[in-house]
C-alpha cells in the first residue's frame, strides 16, 4: 500500500489534465488512500490550480474529516484567493460549509482575503457575523484580517472598532489601521493613529505614513517621521526610501527630497519618476530635463509617466528640439500613446509655437479627456486662432468644458478686444471664474484704458485668495495709468500685507537642445561675462 501511495504522489505531481486526473483519483478512491493526509493535500493542490471545477474538488473534500485535518479545506480556499478566483473561493467556503464543515481561525483570515480582493463587503460582514459566533474575536490573527478588511474596503469606522474592541494590538494591527485610513484619504487621521503607536513600527507603517504626511503637506511632521526611519535603519530600504522621495516632493521641499534620492543604494522606476515629476510640478523644469539625462546617461528606460514628466517640462521651458526628441523617442521605441502622453504632446507642441503640429498630434490621438480640450484649446487661444478655438469649444461641450477651458473663451474674446462678450461668457459660467480669467480681463481692461471695469473686477478678485503677483501689479498699474493714487496704494498694500512680492522677469532661450533661464539683475550664469560682451557688440553696432 505504501509503494502504491508513492506511486499516485508521484502521478500527481507529473498530472497537467483533468481527463488524467480522474483516472489516478479513481485509483485512489478503489486503494482506500483518499483520507490519507498527503495524498488528499496534493489532490486539492492539483485541483486548487483551476475553479472550472470547483463542485469536483467540493464533493471531494465532503469525504474528509475536517476534525482530523482542516488543512485541505482551508488550502482549497487559499489556493482559488491566490490567484484570480477569490469570488469562486468564497463560493467553496459556503458550499463546504453547507456540507457540514465548521471553520476554525485558519479559515477566516483566508476567506477575508478574498473578500478584500474584490471588496466584497457583505460577503465580510457575514464572516465577522461567524468570528463573533464562534468566539474567534479575541484571536489576533482573526482580528488583524478583520481590521485588514474594513480598511481596504473604505469602512474605516468599523476598521476602527474592531481594532478599539482587541485586547493585544501588534504592529500589524496598526499598519493595518493605518493603512486603511491612507487609502480611504483620511490622511490627517492617518497621522494622527501613527503618532499614538505603541509598538514599534515596520517598513509598512512608515511608508503608509510618509504617504500620509505628503499628502498632507506636512513637512514637519514627515521630517520627524524621517529621522525615526534612519533610527530603525530602515533608510535604505528602497520602497521607505521612495516613499521619503515622494513625501519631500509633494511638500515641495525639493533639496531634501533630491538628498535622500542621492543617498538611495539602489533606483527603480518609481524614485526617477517621483523626483523627475516633482521637479516639474513644483515649476523647476530645467532640473526635472537635468535629471532626465541623467537617467538615460544610465541606460534606464523611461516609463510613460516620466516621458510626460519631461514633455511637460519641455513645454514649460520652450525647448521645442528636445520635445521633439522625446517625440522620437516614443515612436522609436515602440511606446503605446496614452491620453497623458497625447494631452503633453499637445501641450508641448502648441506652447513651442507649432500649433499645426498640436492639431495634428490631437486628431492621431485616439481618445482624449478634458485635459487634453483644455491643452489644445490654450494652445488655440495663445496662437490667435479664435475661429478654430471656438469650432473646438462646440465640440467638446458634451464633455462638460471646465474651469480652464472658459478660461481659454474668456482669452480669446479679450484678445480680439470684445470685452462685453468676454463678460457675458464669464457671467453665463456654470462655476466661479478664478483669478486666471479675471486676470485676462484686467489685461483687455488696461488695453482699452477701461478703469470702472477694473474696479469691478477688483471687487471681485479680493474676494479670492491667491498668489499671483502679476495680477496685482496690473491692477496698480491701471490705477495709476487713470491717476488714481489711493487705489494704486491700496493694491501696494494688500500686496504687502498678504506677503506677495512681484516675481522677477525672466527669459528662457534653447541652445543646442539645452535650456537657459536668464533672471532680471541675474549674474550667475557660468558665461555671463560672455553674454555682456556680445551684448555690448551689438549694442555699439546699432
Amino acid at each position: 500500500m505504501q509503494s502504491l501511495k508513492w506511486v499516485l504522489l508521484d502521478l500527481l505531481a507529473q498530472c497537467k489534465t483533468m481527463t488524467c486526473f480522474k483516472q489516478i483519483h479513481a485509483k485512489i478512491e478503489t486503494s482506500g488512500l483518499a483520507c490519507n493526509d498527503l495524498v488528499a493535500t496534493n489532490v486539492v493542490k492539483f485541483l486548487g490550480k483551476s475553479a472550472t471545477h470547483f463542485d469536483y474538488a467540493c464533493d471531494f473534500l465532503k469525504q474528509l474529516d475536517y476534525r482530523v485535518s482542516s488543512f485541505p479545506f482551508n488550502m482549497l480556499i487559499s489556493s482559488y484567493g491566490n490567484g484570480e478566483k477569490s469570488r469562486e473561493a468564497v463560493l467553496v467556503y459556503r458550499r463546504i460549509v453547507r456540507d457540514g464543515f465548521v471553520p476554525d481561525m485558519f479559515t477566516i483570515p483566508a476567506v477575508l482575503k478574498c473578500c478584500v480582493k474584490f471588496l466584497g463587503k457583505g460577503e465580510g460582514r457575514q464572516v465577522h457575523g461567524v468570528v463573533v459566533k464562534m468566539g474567534f474575536a479575541c484571536d489576533v490573527y482573526v482580528e488583524n484580517s478583520l481590521v485588514h478588511f474594513y480598511s481596504v474596503c473604505g469602512e474605516c469606522g468599523d476598521a476602527k472598532k474592531v481594532f478599539d474592541e482587541m485586547r493585544v494590538r501588534d504592529v500589524v494591527s496598526w499598519t493595518g489601521l493605518v493603512s486603511g485610513h491612507v487609502k480611504a484619504g483620511l490622511y490627517g487621521e492617518a497621522v494622527e493613529l501613527f503618532l499614538r503607536m505603541d509598538v514599534k513600527p515596520n517598513a509598512a507603517s512608515f511608508v503608509s505614513v510618509v504617504v500620509a504626511c505628503g499628502r498632507m503637506g506636512y513637512l514637519n511632521v514627515g521630517k520627524g517621521v524621517h529621522g525615526l526611519i534612519l533610527k530603525h535603519s530602515l533608510g535604505m530600504d528602497l520602497v521607505v526610501g521612495n516613499a521619503v522621495v515622494d513625501m519631500y516632493v509633494k511638500c515641495e521641499s525639493l533639496c531634501e527630497a533630491k538628498r535622500v534620492f542621492d543617498e538611495l543604494p539602489e533606483r527603480d522606476i518609481v524614485s526617477w519618476t517621483s523626483l523627475i515629476s516633482g521637479y516639474v510640478q513644483c515649476k523647476r523644469p530645467r532640473e526635472s530635463l537635468d535629471l532626465f539625462c541623467e537617467m538615460q546617461s544610465l541606460g534606464i528606460q523611461p516609463d510613460k509617466i516620466i516621458l510626460s514628466s519631461v514633455l511637460s517640462a519641455c513645454a514649460s521651458l520652450g525647448a521645442l528640439d528636445y520635445g521633439r526628441w522625446v517625440h522620437e523617442y516614443i515612436d522609436r521605441k515602440g511606446i503605446k500613446w496614452d491620453v497623458h502622453i497625447g494631452t503633453a504632446l499637445i501641450d508641448m507642441y502648441a506652447k513651442c509655437g507649432c500649433i499645426n503640429m498640436a492639431l495634428r498630434t490631437f486628431s492621431e490621438l485616439p481618445g482624449g479627456n478634458v485635459s487634453t480640450w483644455n491643452a489644445l484649446l490654450g494652445g488655440l487661444a495663445m496662437h490667435g486662432h479664435g475661429d478654430e478655438a471656438l469650432k473646438k469649444f462646440e465640440e467638446m461641450t458634451s464633455l462638460s468644458p471646465r474651469l480652464e477651458h472658459y478660461g481659454c473663451m474668456v482669452d480669446l474674446l479679450c484678445r480680439a478686444g470684445l470685452l462685453d462678450e468676454a463678460q457675458k461668457l464669464i457671467n453665463t459660467m456654470p462655476m466661479q471664474p478664478d483669478v486666471l480669467i479675471l486676470g485676462a480681463l484686467l489685461s483687455a481692461c488696461k488695453a482699452k484704458d477701461d478703469a470702472e471695469l477694473s474696479q469691478e473686477i477688483l471687487d471681485r478678485l479680493l474676494h479670492l485668495e491667491w498668489e499671483d503677483s502679476g495680477v496685482y501689479v496690473l491692477l496698480s498699474n491701471i490705477f495709476a495709468a487713470n491717476k488714481r493714487w489711493a487705489d494704486a496704494t491700496r493694491i501696494r498694500r494688500l500686496m504687502k500685507k498678504r506677503g506677495i512680492q512681484k516675481a522677477p522677469g525672466s527669459s528662457v532661450i534653447e541652445v543646442d537642445g539645452k535650456a537657459h533661464e536668464f533672471l532680471v539683475g541675474d549674474t550667475s550664469h557660468p558665461q555671463n561675462e560672455d553674454i555682456h560682451e556680445v551684448l555690448d557688440i551689438l549694442a555699439n553696432t546699432s
